[in-house]
């Protein structure tokens, strides 16, 4: 649920929900007090022995009715003192009770004269005292509950001591006190509800995802956080499993590039070490005279030159390594033809090859007048990277590489075929990725940095080509890669 629907249902609750359960504890409570006052059964019988709420206001004078009755026994006389009465009516006064003694037929004493004249005439006449199983007399239309006492003043005369309840004001001050004990219960009732909906609904999850945050923060990047939740606290849990995910991708990325950059400083300074170690030996060999003819000295700054080669290549894929990396391969697009280029590349690359004993043979099967918009050094560079590797893998006594160019109707597509030891299949799949070497051994003269094929992948996918290797052990491999022909604009 939204935070908004929430506080907005949180709002209503608190306004509706007490003055819906206060509404009905006014019912149940009002219809108590009708009763009490209302009872058929009082009406008829005039008295209050089964009516249980009267019973209850009976027994609050019950306690001075009692001690009026043993003075009755003892001294009846102490009645008719001022004083005596002054007391007793004093311990009626919180009972909402009053007193008032009658001497034959007039007010001998009351503390309520008002009160008194009202009732006065409606009391029972002297001999009529109730017995003591008997609640007292119930005047319905006064709401007046009357207890009687007969007695005997000093010179004969009949007196009658009666204490007169308000059960009216009993009634309302109890239903007060049940109304207020029936607020505070609702209102707490409801403070508790509300409070563990919100306690539930905002707080648990906000807790949950403190401590979500707190494992994030050490490192722990596995705490997963997940809930069928709508609204903003299930956004805010997708949000963080998302975050969750992408620092873990992030992480593991950084970690795996860190391991490659160690492999690629670790292939790099192994590489470079074998014609380095070679072109120390040929120099000593010169400078101690071991090269001591014309054909020897050839051969030694040959050699020596062409691991100078070897090295300057391994230099300049790190620095291209460092510009894929940052994505900032320096490019001169334009536009090529296609026979001519790749014919001038043949020509530079086979006189290498020659030395080597490889043979090289080029078909182009396109167009004479076909073009492609590309940059001729990068491009030269994937299809050295490609030979270089040819060479590098080749096992076979009489190497040879084919270079052919086909026509794809809009595209050209450059094979590169070698006959040398071929790729394992499991292999074949992984040879574009960075730092990936199919040899592995860190003493293999075949070693190399594991960079040249992932140079070539995003140097043909910046031409807006793609690239792909088919192989077979010990058959060969061959490089396949497509480029777009060049459209020229329609007149």
């Amino acid at each position: 649920m939204k935070f908004k629907t929430r506080l907005l249902v949180t709002s209503i609750a608190i306004v509706l929900v007490p003055f819906l359960l206060t509404s009905i504890a006014f019912i149940v409570v009002g219809s108590h007090v009708e009763d009490a006052e209302s009872d058929p059964g009082l009406l008829d019988r005039k008295n209050l022995a089964s009516a249980y709420t009267i019973e209850n206001y009976s027994r609050m004078t019950e306690k001075v009715l009692k001690k009026v009755k043993d003075q009755i026994g003892e001294n009846p006389s102490r009645l008719e003192s001022k004083e005596y009465l002054d007391e007793i009516s004093g311990e009626l006064n919180d009972r909402f009770s009053y007193i008032i003694v009658r001497k034959g037929d007039g007010v001998y004493y009351t503390d309520n004269d008002m009160a008194a004249q009202k009732i006065f005439d409606m009391l029972p006449e002297y001999g009529n005292e109730l017995p003591d199983s008997e609640t007292g007399l119930y005047y319905n239309d006064m709401k007046k509950l009357v207890k009687q006492l007969d007695f005997r003043f000093g010179d004969g005369s009949d007196g009658s001591f009666f204490i007169v309840t308000s059960v009216r004001t009993l009634i309302s001050r109890n239903a007060l006190r049940e109304m207020v004990f029936a607020l505070v219960l609702i209102l707490c009732l409801t403070s508790i509800v509300l409070t563990w909906w919100i306690q539930k609904g905002i707080f648990t999850p906000i807790n949950q995802l403190n401590t979500a945050m707190q494992n994030i923060a050490e490192g722990n990047l596995e705490y997963m956080l997940t809930t069928e939740e709508k609204g903003e606290i299930g956004e805010l849990y997708r949000n963080y499993e998302d975050m969750r995910l992408r620092l873990k991708e992030s992480t593991d990325e950084k970690l795996e590039h860190e391991q490659k950059n160690k492999e690629l400083v670790s292939n790099i300074s192994h590489d470079l070490k074998t014609p380095i170690t070679s072109i120390k030996g040929y120099v000593e060999g010169i400078m101690d005279g071991v090269a001591d003819t014309p054909e020897k000295m050839n051969k030694y700054i040959k050699t020596i030159y062409d691991k100078a080669n070897d090295m300057d290549r391994l230099i300049n894929e790190l620095t291209t390594y460092s510009g894929i990396d940052n994505n900032r391969i320096p490019y001169t697009f334009r536009r090529i033809n296609v026979a001519d280029y790749f014919r001038d590349c043949v020509e530079e690359v086979g006189l290498d090859l020659e030395s080597r004993h490889i043979e090289l043979n080029y078909d182009a099967l396109v167009e004479p007048d076909t073009q492609i918009i590309a940059d001729p050094e990068q491009l030269k560079r994937v299809i050295n990277n490609i030979i270089s590797n040819s060479v590098k893998y080749m096992n076979k006594e009489k190497g040879v590489i084919d270079i052919r160019i086909l026509d794809e109707l809009d595209s050209i597509r450059v094979e590169i075929e070698d006959n040398g030891m071929g790729i394992a299949a499991k292999d074949l799949p992984n040879i574009f990725e960075r730092f990936y070497r199919t040899d592995a051994s860190r003493n293999s003269s075949k070693g190399g940095s594991g960079i040249g094929l992932s140079i070539v992948k995003k140097i043909i996918e910046d031409h807006g080509g793609y690239i792909w290797a088919t192989s077979k052990e010990n058959e060969g491999t061959c490089m396949h890669f497509v480029i777009r022909k060049y459209q020229p604009p329609k007149e």
